[in-house]
């Protein structure tokens, strides 16, 4: 088996297969894992009352089983299918035809096209199961923070841990980069947000950001940092200054930071060093 998956040809397609259904996988966390975080809030601020814990339904990754949102109809495994359900269905719920949104099969897609370009990128070994880590944790937190404005530590923190373990071997940087790019990534962001706070009284970012950033300093080490911090920057000015000139978007309206620094992240991961080399030899 593993010698079978040394081969690019049987690999990548292998690495798009795994993708897609954890893509489908990558939904559902996208979607409970901020709920699951406001119930432990409530629980814990009724526990803070001293007041008994609010009784409700079994909510995890696993219970209740997916269903529509519309009627409750419940996804049998048939409708579960990763991108061909949703196509066979004409994105519509079988039994009652409301909409399915179009978020879906976009996740499952974008995670296995990501998964087979980083398995044919890394080649078989132990980056590539790294890389498919590391791009599955930033298309959840990148959505996430979408949706919610909300990077939770369930997944920025193991994240964080993950690239020091990976980096002990050396797999995409040296340990000692690793760390550094780990307090680096952190300390940048932990700044920013002060200084900016001392100058206007507001708060600029959440503290989830300097996490993740962290985190792909462990992953990557502290040299792609500049790197990450200013192509997420770039993007990020040029995504806010359309919504708030063509979308109507207001100026105090937040607008999340992570899902561009996920994308910078994984910019870094697959030509981080050869942009960064250019741009140095162009001085």
């Amino acid at each position: 088996m593993f010698d079978l998956l040394r081969d690019p040809v049987a690999f990548v397609p292998f690495a798009m297969l795994i993708g897609l259904f954890v893509g489908s996988f990558l939904n559902v966390v996208i979607h409970r894992l901020p709920k699951m975080m406001e119930r432990e809030w409530i629980s814990q601020a009724a526990e803070l009352r001293g007041e008994p814990a609010p009784e409700t339904e079994r909510f995890n990754l696993a219970a209740p089983r997916s269903r529509c949102p519309h009627c409750g109809h419940l996804i049998s495994a048939l409708e579960n299918i990763p991108v061909v359900s949703y196509l066979i269905l004409r994105g519509r719920c079988r039994h009652c035809s409301a909409p399915i949104g179009s978020r879906y099969p976009i996740v499952e897609l974008l995670t296995a096209l990501l998964s087979g370009y980083a398995a044919w990128h890394f080649g078989f070994g132990l980056a590539a199961a790294g890389a498919l880590i590391f791009l599955w944790a930033m298309i959840a937190l990148a959505f996430i923070d979408l949706d919610t404005q909300l990077l939770p530590d369930d997944l920025t923190l193991p994240l964080l841990w993950l690239g020091l373990a990976f980096n002990l071997a050396g797999v995409y940087t040296d340990l000692p980069s690793a760390v550094v790019g780990a307090m680096a990534g952190y300390l940048t962001l932990w700044s920013v947000y002060w200084l900016f706070k001392l100058a206007t009284g507001k708060e600029g970012m959440g503290f989830g950001d300097f996490k993740l950033l962290a985190a792909i300093g462990a992953w990557l080490g502290w040299q792609t940092l500049p790197l990450t911090i200013l192509l997420s920057s770039l993007v990020g000015a040029a995504v806010g200054i359309s919504l708030i000139a063509f979308a109507r978007h207001g100026r105090n309206v937040p607008i999340p930071f992570g899902p561009y620094l996920a994308a910078a992240g994984v910019i870094a991961l697959f030509w981080g060093e050869t942009i960064t080399q250019r741009y140095l030899g162009a001085f």
